[in-house]
């Protein structure tokens, strides 16, 4: 029987904007169904990951769920949410598609938002098709510009990636292109390994740059997706706490991985693909599909599953592209779909809720920041004393839940012990 749902809400947490009259998204979004949570709930703030720590998506929710970093790599869990099959010793390496200019500027990691999946799709067939190595690769595309790439048999993950805009919890910004390094030169493997990682993408890059797809894509001004970033090295299989009375409502390859990884009972839906050049479009489309599939995924488990796992991705992306009106329209979204639900839903089965994001994106600074995210935490299976409260990262951070760690979040409200 249910016990409890929790709800992430990826790049929640914000900034003060001076576009919404110095508020955020979430402050200024009307959300009486949230806000009815907090009312009858407890607030609080929490660090993902710890204070002054930046925190990739991957990073943000293994810890959230009780893991140590060292335990996953991006790579590997991105690839176990695809239909690529790996074993120990395959190398996974998580990519974007990226926009350099001719002086090897990197103008985009995410080549625009417009890469449509079929161009995505026909790069990649070339890529795999083209480039020659004395050992088996797969490359595929996945969402929009994310790509995951897997070297087969006996590698090191001992090297760097050339995607450095994560390093060690810390925003650093990437100028110009740039190759993977060993990060222990007296090891054959890594040396050979690393030799291998270049080689793709030196000749990934001569192919990208002239494939019809770019050379149509710069005709129309649009930016060419003629560089690959990669990050997340991974030969070791995830070794993640198991939590098989759950079940996850996930959507993108991380998030699948990660489910598939902690023993989740997995639930999912086909993503629209994007087509056209209107990535909100897709987006808003993504969100609609996202919070009825979530609906439906919480009828057809609430008798078998103990705690349903949310995972919620499009707030996200207008904070890395300074919307912050199209952020608080999502949100206002998911409140009058799912979180109605949930009112209803509730109340007559005891229900605990627990709402909270994996880490900030704020929308004036268009990247994660190491910024505390909100907290939410209704508990229906007590007398609740309603008060008038609105859910924002304001309000949470004056709540009695108080700071709160990553590692410690699902403690502080029960959902294990």
């Amino acid at each position: 029987m249910l016990k409890g749902i929790f709800v992430l809400l990826d790049g929640l947490g914000d900034l003060p904007n001076r576009s919404l009259n110095e508020k955020t998204p979430l402050e200024d979004a009307q959300i009486p169904n949230l806000d009815f949570f907090a009312s009858r709930g407890e607030m609080g703030y929490m660090y993902s990951v710890k204070p002054g720590f930046v925190p990739e998506s991957d990073e943000a929710i293994i810890s959230i769920f009780g893991n140590d970093l060292i335990s996953s790599t991006r790579g590997q869990l991105e690839t176990k949410g695809t239909d690529i099959k790996i074993v120990r010793g395959d190398l996974a390496l998580r990519v974007n598609f990226a926009t350099i200019d001719s002086k090897g500027n990197i103008l985009d990691r995410r080549a625009g938002r417009t890469l449509t999946t079929t161009e995505a799709e026909l790069l990649g067939d070339a890529l795999n098709q083209k480039i020659t190595l004395p050992i088996k690769f797969v490359f595929q595309p996945t969402n929009q510009h994310r790509a995951v790439l897997v070297f087969r048999g006996g590698l090191s993950d001992n090297i760097s990636g050339n995607d450095t805009a994560y390093i060690e919890g810390k925003k650093k910004p990437i100028e110009k292109k740039s190759f993977c390094k060993s990060l222990d030169t007296d090891d054959e493997n890594a040396n050979y390994t690393l030799e291998m990682v270049n080689s793709f993408l030196k000749q990934a890059e001569v192919i990208l740059r002239e494939h019809p797809v770019n050379l149509e894509r710069i005709k129309k001004g649009l930016m060419p997706a003629n560089f690959l970033l990669v990050r997340g090295a991974g030969i070791e299989p995830p070794k993640l706490k198991q939590y098989k009375k759950w079940t996850g409502f996930v959507y993108m390859p991380l998030e699948i991985g990660f489910a598939k990884s902690s023993g989740m009972n997995l639930c999912t839906f086909e993503y629209p693909p994007l087509q056209d050049l209107d990535a909100y479009k897709n987006l808003h489309d993504g969100l609609e599909k996202a919070c009825k599939y979530a609906i439906k995924c919480i009828e057809k488990n609430k008798k078998t599953a103990d705690y349903i796992y949310i995972h919620i991705k499009e707030t996200d992306q207008p904070g890395h592209d300074n919307k912050p009106f199209e952020k608080k329209q999502m949100i206002e979204y998911i409140d009058k779909t799912l979180f109605n639900f949930l009112r209803k839903f509730a109340p007559p089965n005891k229900l605990k809720i627990l709402v909270t994001a994996d880490h900030s994106t704020p929308c004036k600074l268009k990247d994660h920041t190491a910024d505390p995210v909100p907290v939410l935490f209704y508990d229906g299976t007590r007398g609740n004393i309603p008060r008038k409260e609105h859910f924002c990262e304001k309000e949470a951070r004056k709540g009695s839940l108080k700071r709160i760690l990553g590692k410690d979040l699902l403690k502080v409200v029960g959902f294990v012990k």
